[in-house]
């Protein structure tokens, strides 16, 4: 048996947004500000936030993530989905065919989307040079362990390669809590 260790970051629940969209929800011309870096290269929390609102519920200062991107898409748990009243499926991010659409409400207006609505799969960013050097795979599914008081093994994690990425777990902030997980955090990859 092969293991690897792997950092863990929770993702909370927030909002990836086109270039179209942020003009409609923050003016013509208007360029996020970056407030934090994020563990991926080039990806950052903004300063900005928007509104979602669904059928049962809404939420406030939905914090975007930048740059902007192709399509745009709220990545929420499972619990948020009941609190909205949204039924979001498990998606891998950036697959959002078939999937529930959302208000977001921005300071210079709404924007009504579509589809895009997922509770995002579980998954590892690997470097193209930790992927070869553990003989893992793109779209592969892995193991993690998780040690502790609540020690848990999460299945089902996809593996995402590129030599865009930096080595780092996400899961969302049910399977964080419920597994006693922090940001920071470590897990062991398990291969057989």
């Amino acid at each position: 048996m092969t293991t690897m260790s792997v950092p863990i970051g929770v993702s909370a629940r927030h909002i990836h947004l086109t270039r179209e969209h942020i003009e409609r929800l923050f003016g013509e011309g208007y360029e996020l500000k970056v407030m934090k870096e994020l563990s991926q290269p080039d990806q950052y929390a903004a300063e900005e936030t928007v509104a979602v609102i669904g059928p049962k519920g809404r939420f406030d200062k939905v914090r975007i993530l930048g740059p902007a991107r192709p399509k745009s898409q709220l990545e929420i748990s499972r619990t948020d989905s009941f609190t909205i009243g949204v039924a979001a499926p498990v998606r891998e991010s950036g697959k959002t065919e078939g999937t529930p659409g959302i208000r977001v409400a921005g300071p210079a207006g709404e924007v009504e989307l579509t589809d895009g609505v997922i509770v995002a799969a579980r998954h590892i960013h690997f470097h193209t040079e930790d992927a070869a050097r553990w003989g893992i795979s793109d779209k592969q599914l892995v193991a993690v362990r998780v040690e502790g008081e609540r020690a848990v093994v999460f299945e089902n994690v996809l593996a995402r390669v590129s030599d865009q990425f930096a080595l780092d777990m996400h899961i969302d902030t049910d399977e964080a809590n419920a597994a006693g997980v922090k940001n920071g955090d470590k897990g062991t990859i398990v291969l057989s």
